[in-house]
C-alpha cells in the first residue's frame, strides 16, 4: 500500500492529445508556452517552481511528463527543458487563450470610438486594430477585402 495518493490523469477518460487538461496541467501547460513565447528558450521545471508555482520540480517534471505523452510538449535534448509542439501551440491558441467578455463601459467607448462621421474607411480600420490591440494587451491586426 502506498503512503502517496495518485496523482490522476490530466486527460480524463479520453485518450491523451488535444483534451481537457486537469487544472494542474492546464497551469503548468500554460506557463510553459508563456515562458516559451516570451524567452525562446526551452523551460525547464526548476524554472516553473521559482516563477512561483506551487509545486516541487519533481512533480512539475512529472505533469511536463504527461504533456510530452500526450504529444503537447517536447524535449529539445535529454537535459533540456520543454518546448511546446505545433499542436501544443494550437491547443493554447485555441482553447487556452481564453477570451473574457466586455464591460459595459467598454463597450460603450468602442461604439463611440467607431462610430465618428466624417472618418475615412481606413482610419476606421485604423481605430479597430488599436482598439483591439488594447482589449487584447497585444498586437491588433484587422484587414478588409475592399
Amino acid at each position: 500500500m502506498s503512503l502517496y495518493a495518485p496523482h490522476p490523469p490530466p486527460f480524463g477518460d479520453q485518450p491523451a492529445g488535444l483534451t481537457v487538461l486537469d487544472e494542474r496541467a492546464r497551469d503548468i501547460f500554460r506557463r510553459i508556452v508563456e515562458s516559451y513565447l516570451q524567452s525562446g528558450e526551452p523551460v525547464g521545471s526548476r524554472t516553473l517552481s521559482r516563477a512561483g508555482i506551487a509545486l516541487s520540480p519533481a512533480s512539475i517534471r512529472n505533469t511536463m511528463q504527461d504533456l510530452t505523452m500526450a504529444g503537447l510538449l517536447a524535449s529539445p535534448h535529454t537535459s533540456a527543458g520543454r518546448v511546446p509542439t505545433h499542436a501544443g501551440l494550437r491547443l493554447f491558441v485555441d482553447g487556452l487563450l481564453e477570451v473574457g467578455d466586455i464591460g459595459a463601459d467598454e463597450r460603450r467607448e468602442i461604439d463611440g470610438r467607431l462610430a465618428g462621421r466624417g472618418r475615412s474607411f481606413e482610419d476606421a480600420l485604423d481605430e479597430a486594430t488599436n482598439l483591439l490591440s488594447g482589449l487584447a494587451g497585444g498586437a491588433g491586426i484587422v484587414a478588409s477585402s475592399s
